[in-house]
């Protein structure tokens, strides 16, 4: 249970910390649009991040299980808005779609690092 919770914390930190990175130098070296694509496309993902997260842990959290149908129900309605609000964003040209898809990534790119940090951690006390 440990390593889970360590896990979730580790992303949660890293999705907020990769996105002001992220974000900043987008500012600095690119275009307005694109910036504007890597802030809307890290805030869409990792504000979902959150959403979700919060929704499983009131969802497994005795003694109010919730259905496996309302937590479906409510990441279907997060994914649909989320598709919208990225349609919205590129059909209005607001965003770069390539910045928009990097921003996208901070998720994923904070669960990479946070696997690769515990797999060394694993490896290590192996070693020893």
């Amino acid at each position: 249970m440990e390593i889970q919770r360590r896990l979730l914390q580790f992303v949660t930190r890293a999705n907020w910390i990769l996105f002001g990175i992220s974000s900043l130098i987008a500012a600095l070296v690119a275009s307005v649009d694109f910036a504007m694509g890597v802030v809307c496309g890290g805030l869409i993902v990792t504000v979902n991040f959150h959403f979700l997260a919060r929704t499983l842990k009131s969802a497994l959290t005795p003694p109010h299980l919730a259905s496996p149908n309302a937590v479906l129900v409510k990441y279907y309605l997060r994914f649909i808005v989320s598709g919208f609000i990225i349609f919205l964003l590129i059909a209005a040209k607001v965003v770069n779609p390539i910045g928009l898809v990097l921003g996208l990534s901070v998720v994923v790119t904070s669960i990479m690092c946070a696997t690769v940090v515990e797999a060394k951690k694993l490896l290590f006390k192996e070693a020893v």
